[in-house]
């Protein structure tokens, strides 16, 4: 019997070391003081930054989710990473954290280091929004667990918060404004019903335009998620925030209630902002009830911030400052936690 290789096998081991020299001066242009030491060994160091009197680290995990098969579809994979890095910093924003360090993982069918260098590519941009340092990761080929040409994605966010300025929505009370910031469309969630509808229902191809949106099916699914680091930075420096949401799977009604303490609930209104064209789209093609579009999509609004009714326009000064579009969309009312949707 001929000798086996790990390669003849289906794992490639030059070509992961040449993914990690690919990866590695991606990584460091993102550096941050505190990083001690990053790709290539075994493990990250990242030290605290100065001026915290009692840090706190905050950490989350996520990914990008069924948006990755529009990526494959459209063989366009310089986003997904931004996305997410976004879905991970965005979580950690929620609670007045800095983000400091970011991880990622790579699970793919066949190690091409040209494609996973374009994938990190986007990592480090998604990092370099958010101010964070790629420090380290993973790339593991599997090509029995993964289709030909395809790959998964998972993130892990590190932020540090002062422990007296965390944001966890207990000074929440009636009377306070509820502000939502744009998204830049879909963002990560909601995909496997959007795929349906798009390719399903309405039968286009990832070349084809999308009708309503004035774009092609590939550029408006594969929009990157917006990072709301600068916005939020900006915000917390010029005032007051009471709890603040990132409007993920579930919806502006799923995940609004989650910083919300007991007999307060936000009554928003629908008319205070114009849903982007492709939600009408998907919603009108796949005859999907409005419940069920503001529980599987973000409908326009990727964040929401809750502050003092007095703090509402220096809020959305902040928030505009640091390059984002935010308005009033409701105000939090006595009554059972949750979200009321009225005209």
């Amino acid at each position: 019997m001929k000798p086996l290789t790990y390669r003849e096998a289906g794992v490639d081991i030059e070509a992961g070391d040449d993914a990690v020299r690919r990866i590695a001066p991606l990584a460091r242009a993102t550096t941050r003081p505190e990083v001690l030491a990053g790709v290539g060994g075994f493990a990250a160091f990242v030290g605290l930054p100065r001026g915290y009197e009692e840090p706190v680290l905050v950490s989350s995990t996520d990914g990008v989710g069924s948006k990755l098969k529009v990526a494959f579809l459209a063989g366009r994979h310089q986003t997904v990473g931004i996305d997410l890095v976004a879905m991970g910093v965005n979580d950690l924003l929620v609670h007045g954290a800095e983000p400091l360090y970011f991880l990622d993982y790579i699970g793919i069918a066949r190690l091409e280091p040209e494609r996973v260098e374009t994938i990190v590519k986007g990592v480090a941009d998604g990092c370099r929004q958010a101010g964070c340092a790629l420090v380290g990761g993973e790339t593991a080929e599997l090509p029995d667990l993964y289709a030909a040409g395809e790959y998964d994605l998972a993130g892990f966010a590190v932020g540090v918060v002062e422990r007296r300025r965390i944001v966890d929505g207990r000074a929440v009370r009636p009377g306070d404004a509820v502000l939502g910031v744009a998204s830049s469309g879909l963002h990560s969630n909601g995909y496997s019903l959007a795929r349906r509808i798009v390719f399903g229902v309405m039968k286009l191809g990832i070349g084809d335009a999308l009708p309503g949106t004035g774009r092609s099916v590939a550029d408006e699914l594969l929009e990157p998620t917006r990072i709301y680091a600068r916005a939020v930075k900006a915000l917390l420096a010029a005032t007051d925030v009471h709890a603040m949401a990132h409007v993920t799977g579930g919806g502006l009604t799923g995940n609004l209630p989650r910083v919300l303490p007991e007999g307060c609930r936000a009554r928003i209104s629908r008319a205070a902002w114009t849903v982007p064209a492709v939600f009408e789209t998907l919603r009108r093609a796949g005859n999907v009830a409005d419940a069920e579009m503001f529980r599987a999509f973000n409908m326009g609004i990727g964040y929401v911030v809750v502050v003092p009714p007095a703090a509402t326009e220096r809020a959305l000064r902040a928030l505009a400052d640091g390059g984002e579009r935010a308005v009033r969309i409701g105000e939090i009312v006595s009554g059972a936690r949750g979200v009321e949707l009225v005209a």
